[in-house]
């Protein structure tokens, strides 16, 4: 590596001053420093054309600093750009723990070596982002102008999202920033980018994120989010926020969906693998409080049977009161305390210690003195212990779905032989249709649900008619490739074993409504997939059930927000002969900063 004398005073680096007095670097003039801009070394993919090589004395004013962290640095952009949109005019110089000695404003030459980082791995399958290493510069001068920030908003995002590369790579493609919003946003990688009164779409999360959307009429949901309503429409106006301001002069806005960033927001344009392309902030925009208030669903008349659906998020004994607290308010005051209730990611008795403890009593006893002494009924509970570290999850969680109910309004049919191990059959009895066990396990065995939580089946009385309530909580999406991901479209890998399982219960649906047509049938739970996806499709196959969260105004179909997309993941459905229902996703959780859960909950009321 070398470091070229400059043209005019110069302040070395300490590091470079050091290593040059010691005869480490020598002084190059082989190369003129208008030679190689940023330009040349981003090129017009998304992979360098000088990938692995060496560049000196590449010039670029320092645009922001990141000061913190094991991945400091600075960014740089030039002041010449060329005329070429694909090419971004900025990079970001990596210097490891160690705090950069530079200034926003300096004008420096920087000589380095090529590198394409891939934020959380290259096997990840994110995007990488093109920076120089092992860097050494030079500061020309301080106080410059920094260029201006190119502004993200409808007339600059493309509608497309992607270019379709059959599920390859797209590095090797040519940037079409007019065409992809992906490309667009490549094109801007590192250089300074802005968002004006930018409506929040995503949550401050504990890392102190955010998401926006710079394209404040598209697809919005009735309460100020960006509704992820069909694979092709992935709402490209979304981009991450993160701050490089000092948390102690500038604390990180703490915004729910709905508020609003007003003013300019603005910073190098970053990426990371949890959240795709990213504004780094060095300014901020000001915090409006526009977001809706938490929901409260109506109470169930005395002939209407309630049932509902929560996640409650690794729950277990070691889990802190206040969040018990939190779920029973939840329960009883926004969920109108229901008649049954299906819980997902309840833990065994101590949480995630991983021995052989697979009970959940603890848990749940722990779970129902919080809904009584938030004024709720006193509930009773059904359940099977999954066989040990065999339902996935957190490890050592044994994470289940269980039953709650209210025996003053529902009694629960005990039939024995559920176990853990031991499918469920569907019986006929007086022409009704009965279970083998209650509650009971269905299809336990079958490969889909290998480490993956087995759906819990119970048969209830509601005013002397029987209702079958099947709790599920297919598996997650982890291993799928993320929308901003380098291939596209992105692979769903995790929806194979999801089809499978949804195969299995229609199949177990269908055997209720074999025995007997009117069956009154409701299945709810953390399905982990949308409306519109093919694990959907295949439970509601047949049309032996019907998806209750198709029938709300597209605008209020979502109860979960990831990466500023709000979307569905739980869902409630039911048999045919459930013609009158009264669904509601009640919205406490998912849009806000502070959450006792990532999920809202559901509720529907029937009449059998």
């Amino acid at each position: 590596m070398s470091l070229r004398a400059p043209r005019g005073p110069v302040a070395l680096t300490a590091v470079a001053a050091s290593a040059l007095a010691a005869g480490l670097l020598a002084v190059d003039s082989s190369a003129s420093a208008a030679e190689v801009r940023i330009h040349d070394i981003q090129g017009s993919t998304r992979i360098s054309p000088l990938a692995g090589q060496q560049v000196s004395d590449v010039p670029g004013t320092v645009t922001a600093i990141r000061a913190f962290g094991s991945s400091r640095g600075f960014w740089i952009q030039d002041t010449r750009p060329d005329k070429d949109a694909a090419t971004s005019e900025a990079i970001f110089v990596f210097t490891g723990s160690t705090t950069p000695s530079v200034a926003v404003g300096d004008s420096v030459l920087v000589s380095g070596t090529v590198t394409e980082y891939y934020p959380g791995g290259k096997d990840a399958g994110g995007q990488s982002l093109t920076e120089l290493s092992k860097a050494t510069w030079m500061v020309q001068s301080s106080g410059n102008a920094l260029p201006a920030a190119y502004r993200l908003n409808p007339s600059t995002i493309p509608d497309r999202y992607a270019p379709d590369a059959g599920g390859d790579s797209i590095e090797g493609l040519a940037l079409r920033p007019r065409s992809y919003a992906l490309d667009r946003y490549e094109s801007l990688e590192g250089m300074r980018v802005s968002v004006e009164d930018a409506p929040v779409v995503g949550a401050t999360n504990t890392y102190k994120e955010l998401w926006v959307t710079a394209e404040p009429h598209h697809q919005r949901t009735a309460r100020g989010g960006a509704l992820y309503g069909s694979y092709r429409d992935p709402n490209a106006g979304r981009v991450k926020v993160v701050s490089l301001l000092p948390y102690a002069q500038h604390p990180f806005p703490v915004a729910d969906v709905g508020d609003a960033l007003t003013g300019t927001t603005a910073g190098p344009m970053d990426y990371d693998n949890f959240g795709g392309y990213t504004i780094a902030a060095t300014a901020m925009g000001e915090l409006a409080d526009h977001g809706p208030q938490r929901e409260t669903t109506r109470k169930q008349k005395a002939d209407e049977l309630s049932i509902a659906t929560y996640n409650v998020e690794n729950l277990s004994p070691k889990t802190a009161q206040s969040k018990f607290d939190r779920l029973a308010t939840g329960l009883v005051e926004h969920l109108a305390s229901p008649d049954i209730v299906a819980l997902e990611e309840v833990q065994d008795d101590n949480g995630a210690t991983n021995d052989s403890v697979v009970g959940a009593d603890a848990t749940l006893k722990k779970l129902t003195d919080a809904i009584k002494a938030a004024g709720g009924p006193a509930y009773e509970w059904r359940q099977i212990n999954p066989v040990d570290d065999q339902d996935g999850g957190e490890p050592g969680g044994n994470i289940r779905v269980a039953f709650l109910y209210n025996p003053g309004r529902v009694s629960f049919t005990d039939i024995p032989g559920g176990d853990s191990t031991t499918p469920v059959k569907v019986e006929q009895k007086g022409g009704k249709a009965t279970l083998s066990a209650s509650p009971g396990r269905i299809d336990p065995a079958n490969g889909v649900w290998k480490a993956s939580r087995k759906p819990l089946v119970g048969q209830f009385s509601f005013r002397g008619r029987p209702v079958f309530v099947v709790a599920n909580h297919f598996n997650s999406k982890g291993g799928d490739q993320g929308l901003d991901s380098r291939f596209q479209p992105p692979a769903r890998s995790s929806e194979t074993q999801r089809t499978g399982q949804a195969t299995a219960v229609n199949t177990f649906v269908k055997a209720l409504l074999n025995a007997d047509p009117k069956a009154s049938v409701v299945v709810a739970g953390d399905l982990n997939d949308y409306q519109f996806s093919p694990a959907l499709a295949d439970l509601t196959k047949g049309g032996v059930l019907t998806d209750l969260v198709t029938r709300l105004p597209k605008d209020e179909r979502y109860g979960y927000v990831y990466n500023g997309n709000s979307q569905v993941l739980d869902h409630i459905l039911t048999s045919r002969a459930l013609r009158r229902t009264d669904y509601d996703i009640v919205h406490i959780n998912a849009e806000f900063a502070d959450q006792s859960s990532d999920h809202d909950p559901q509720v529907v009321r029937v009449r059998p």
